[in-house]
């Protein structure tokens, strides 16, 4: 699949919104990507994942972990792909816990998925909760990175599109200085 179709697949759906909006990571950007509108038609979810997934086949993944909410339809995708088990860390007091009875066992290959990644924090939490339990963490699989090389991730990062989406710093966010209303999208809205 061509970056130009996953654009077109995107824009279809009405995934890439323009305005201003505060993303996770506090910082500020005229365009957003509402994974969600993608996720939300189970056959594109599965295309895209599938696709995702082949960049880890022969890595020898035996659990996806991913963190809620987000990251669970992606994480689902790709351990279906991949024909291994799907697991999720669910957030409590702003860290990643395993709840439900999931485990993780020392010496486990994991593969982490999300949606998305800016600068990576659900993603290093993700990745520090496998650890925490002896896990060895193959890599992470994400539908859109938006990063721009900037997230800080020690493990191979694969991606089904790259995307070069501004983004601001609060205080010098020119969308701000013009007095264009702030939206905050994703799960909080």
């Amino acid at each position: 699949m061509t970056e130009d179709e996953v654009v077109k697949i995107f824009q279809k759906a009405g995934a890439l919104l323009d305005g201003h909006f505060i993303l996770r990571s506090g910082l500020h950007s005229s365009r957003f990507f509402q994974a969600a509108l993608i996720l939300q038609y189970p056959d594109i979810a599965e295309k895209l994942c599938a696709e995702l997934a082949e960049n880890f086949k022969g890595m020898g993944v035996q659990t996806v972990i991913s963190p809620a909410v987000g990251g669970l339809i992606v994480g689902q995708e790709v351990a279906r792909a991949l024909g291994v088990k799907a697991i999720f860390a669910d957030k409590e007091n702003d860290q990643l816990v395993l709840k439900r009875g999931f485990t993780i066992s020392k010496g486990e290959k994991i593969l982490v998925a999300e949606d998305v990644i800016t600068r990576g924090g659900r993603i290093l939490q993700a990745i520090e909760l496998a650890r925490s339990f002896g896990a060895d963490v193959v890599g992470v699989a994400v539908i859109a990175d938006r990063s721009s090389g900037n997230a800080s991730i020690d493990v191979p990062l694969k991606s089904i599109i790259e995307l070069e989406l501004p983004t601001y710093q609060p205080d010098a966010c020119p969308l701000c200085k013009q007095g264009i209303r702030l939206v905050k999208p994703g799960s909080k809205s």
